[in-house]
């Protein structure tokens, strides 16, 4: 169905792949994994044809149909919502077109027999095509897929203008899904989504009977879906049979393999030049010698791929505080409208935030989890209620909103030393190096950070400055799979108390000791981990 065969590819100075070859066959479900800059972006623009390989090819059936979601949504102002989901499919809008001319030559009363028979015959054709492309009910596709992502009827008819750049990205994602494509390719799609919408997209996806080829930083989500995974590494493409958790255990089975060949080979090659080192010299030996300097000019040497090192950092011991960190009385929040209507936020959060616990902010969007967190750091007023931090308690807070205070001229290692003052050099080069900041990536300027890394940064600090109070909002927002293992293993040997919102399943499993759910009456408290509170709302 696609095959990508021999594709050698270089952006920017950089030898993405060399030779690269992978096969998608019909109704396949596959997952692209790849640390960041190895080309995974640059592959997706290839298949669509948005730029060339070098070398090699990528070829797929003519009527195959393939339709791309990616972070650039493009510009999209004046329809509805609706009407630009429906209206994203080309194809199915220009058969539309052709049906309302043939319809209206035949209400004319202008054709003779002949002249009618024709138009109906070629209206026939456009009509088969119409219907296999869906265009029948896509209106009532495009409605379902929009509510399925989270945009509520009320809100189909709204123009997309009023929507804002995350909810953009869900109509973009629902044009790409309606289309009834032969195979979607996906970068990203879970970004901005929250846990209810992401199941959604997994449900509908592995019931989707076309292809899939998609990377994504949600692991759980890749796992739900995919049964071949494929790893962009060292220039090479490699094929993996089965799920994320599959690929993780056997690539480490095949480094290890690697490993004991490259030792095996290491072995012969230091006792045949040894051999040679001995006899160069000797006429008695010479035919010998030769014979095994060609040996080894012809061995393919084994080669070890590189290891995505992990630096083991020791983190300073936060200060002890109380053991009532956070208590929350009557807590409630709500909103004054322009036309003077009062929206409730939520009402009635009354909980109180033991020492060392690892807390989980869950609820539907609006439901007021970032709302509450903000309340708790006390860059939002309740309107009703209070909020009481413990004696001793050191807080430190991450949102998305913290990217937009770091120091754009700043080098990173610059701004993590303007947060650490009295750390030596050495410390701080350790701790960046921890969070995947290394060698000359210090150097680099602030402002041309990605997102991914200038959260990186700011959760490197806070982490090292003696909080014992994390209050995080989606701080793997940005973050890529290996971003995010690092930022989970920091936070599992903290000594802190975490309270946190995250929409990565992975993340909560992993974390959770105890979950507050939020809704307009109140909060609910889950006394156990994010697989009691699943089993409790099932």
């Amino acid at each position: 169905m696609l095959n990508i065969s021999n594709v050698s590819k270089t952006l920017g100075g950089q030898k993405l792949y060399s030779k690269a070859s992978l096969q998608i066959y019909p109704g396949e479900k596959v997952g692209l994994v790849g640390a960041n800059g190895t080309g995974k972006s640059t592959l997706f623009r290839m298949i669509i044809g948005e730029i060339s390989p070098e070398e090699g090819q990528i070829s797929f059936p003519k009527e195959m149909r393939l339709s791309y979601f990616s972070q650039s949504v493009g510009e999209m102002k004046g329809n509805s919502a609706l009407d630009e989901v429906i209206l994203g499919n080309e194809k199915i809008r220009n058969l539309k077109s052709k049906l309302t001319t043939f319809e209206n030559q035949l209400a004319s009363g202008e054709l003779d027999d002949d002249e009618m028979n024709a138009v109906l015959i070629k209206m026939g054709d456009v009509q088969t095509d119409f219907e296999k492309l869906g265009g029948y009910d896509l209106e009532t596709r495009a409605e379902e897929v929009l509510t399925g992502l989270g945009i509520s009827p009320i809100d189909h008819s709204k123009l997309v203008d009023e929507f804002s750049g995350g909810w953009k990205m869900r109509i973009a994602l629902a044009k790409v899904l309606v289309n009834i494509p032969d195979i979607i390719i996906m970068d990203e799609p879970t970004n901005y989504l929250d846990i209810e919408t992401i199941l959604w997209l997994e449900d509908w996806l592995k019931n989707f009977k076309g292809a899939v080829f998609m990377t994504t930083h949600d692991r759980d989500f890749m796992n739900g879906i995919v049964q071949k995974v494929v790893e962009i590494s060292n220039g090479k493409a490699t094929t993996y049979s089965g799920n994320y958790d599959f690929y993780e255990k056997e690539r480490q089975v095949r480094r290890d393999q690697i490993k004991a060949e490259y030792r095996r080979q290491q072995e012969m090659l230091s006792k045949e030049e040894e051999f040679i080192a001995k006899f160069k010299a000797r006429a008695s030996h010479a035919a010998q010698v030769q014979s095994r300097i060609k040996k080894l000019e012809k061995i393919d040497r084994v080669e070890i791929p590189p290891e995505e090192a992990t630096i083991a950092f020791e983190f300073s011991r936060p200060d002890r505080g109380g053991d009532d960190v956070v208590v929350l009385n009557d807590l409630g929040k709500s909103w004054t409208k322009s036309n003077g209507e009062e929206l409730k936020i939520f009402e009635h959060l009354s909980a109180t935030v033991k020492r060392l616990d690892r807390i989980a902010v869950v609820g539907v969007n609006g439901a007021g989890k970032s709302t509450l967190l903000k309340i708790i750091c006390g860059t939002e007023e309740p309107s009703s209620g209070s909020v009481k931090i413990g004696p001793s308690i050191r807080m430190g807070y991450f949102s998305q909103y913290s990217l937009e205070v770091l120091t754009a001229e700043n080098t990173v290692l610059e701004e993590v030393r303007s947060n650490l003052k009295n750390a030596s050099d050495g410390f701080l080069r350790n701790l960046l190096a921890a969070f995947l900041f290394r060698g000359d990536d210090v150097e680099k300027k602030v402002k041309y950070l990605s997102g991914g890394e200038k959260s990186r940064l700011i959760l490197a600090v806070l982490l090292s400055q003696k909080n014992n109070l994390l209050v995080l909002d989606e701080p793997t927002n940005h973050l890529d799979l290996k971003s995010r293992e690092v930022l989970l293993n920091a936070l599992s040997i903290y000594e802190g108390t975490v309270i946190f919102v995250s929409h990565d399943r992975h993340f909560l499993h992993k974390l959770t000791k105890k979950v507050l759910e939020v809704d307009s009456g109140g909060i609910k408290i889950y006394p156990g981990n994010y697989d009691y509170y699943l089993s409790k709302k099932s």
